[in-house]
């Protein structure tokens, strides 16, 4: 597999005129429209297509994002990409940078069957992988024997099911998914999950699931943009010694890890993309890797430390 057969590229920040990404704002066109917002969706997915990307994530939740990648991939027409896509949260903040809320999670059988017509209504035909977002340990879903039967029912449209994770408790998630089966078979194909540098709480997990057979994506890789815009001093450091920004060396970081099939980047603009395609490039000593792996902090910090950025 070539290393750009590992990257993905992720619809978070581009689907909606407001997220918590750091460093974003500037890279986005003034006004936000939904037109000027569906532009710069398209191109970076031109750019991303053109490098040689052919993975690309999206959710219900993201604003517009199904409905942007629906329109590049009716008028592009690839027929070598893989989508996927979440429901689980529904996007309420009305293409409104100032929004009291954003966006609402609800896991039940009636969400995820109304939100997957509405992702299939857009994607059909290009829908690859569904999943559950931002599944917790506590989730009403794992005992939801009928939810369960619903979404196994996914494998017979030829779609895989998949899970993503959050919050400081992402490696017990990953285990109780893993255990989940109907009729005999393990409900979950996919998981994505938060890991960075600064988080990786997470790392033993996601090589259980690899190990297991499930596909396993790495979201968040650049802490939301912090890692890219105020990033450690080791981490600029070693970025300068291997002739990179921070935010490639992030990425690095994460492409590192042999049981991550899939590192998302969230790339907004073309700019943003070549820093982040520079990855690739970089290849680590032991002491470089030796030092990342010290940066670590404790993951009730780090996710409330992310908890309170602010959408803009």
């Amino acid at each position: 597999m070539k290393p750009i057969d590992r990257l993905g590229i992720g619809l978070a920040a581009l689907g909606r005129p407001a997220y918590i990404n750091v460093g974003r704002a500037g890279e986005l066109p003034p006004g936000r429209s939904v037109e000027m917002m569906r532009d710069a969706t398209w191109t970076v997915l031109d750019r991303a297509y053109e490098a040689g990307i052919r993975w690309v994530d999206a959710a219900r939740s993201y604003g517009r994002a199904e409905e942007f990648l629906a329109g590049w991939l009716n008028s592009r027409r690839p027929d070598d990409m893989t989508v996927s896509s979440k429901w689980g949260y529904t996007y309420v903040g009305d293409w409104k940078t100032d929004a009291a809320v954003h966006e609402v999670k609800e896991h039940s059988l009636d969400r995820y069957r109304s939100q997957y017509r509405e992702s299939r209504g857009l994607l059909d035909g290009h829908l690859s992988v569904y999943q559950v977002h931002s599944l917790t340990a506590d989730s009403p879903l794992f005992q939801d024997l009928r939810l369960q039967e619903a979404m196994a029912e996914l494998s017979a449209e030829g779609v895989r099911v998949g899970f993503s994770t959050s919050g400081p408790r992402q490696a017990d998630t990953i285990r109780r998914a893993m255990a989940l089966h109907v009729s005999g078979q393990r409900l979950f194909n996919t998981v994505q999950s938060t890991w960075n540098i600064l988080e990786t709480s997470a790392e033993d997990a996601l090589r259980e699931a690899h190990d297991a057979g499930l596909r396993v994506l790495l979201k968040e890789v650049l802490a939301n943009g912090r890692l890219a815009v105020d990033p450690p001093p080791a981490v600029r450091s070693i970025a300068s010694e291997n002739d990179v920004r921070p935010d490639a060396l992030a990425l690095a970081a994460a492409l590192s890890r042999p049981w991550a099939d899939v590192v998302l980047i969230g790339a907004v603009s073309p700019a943003q993309l070549e820093s982040n395609l520079a990855a690739l490039n970089v290849v680590f000593d032991e002491r470089q890797l030796r030092v990342l792996s010290e940066l670590s902090v404790p993951p009730e910090g780090y996710w409330a430390e992310r908890s309170a950025l602010p959408w803009t």
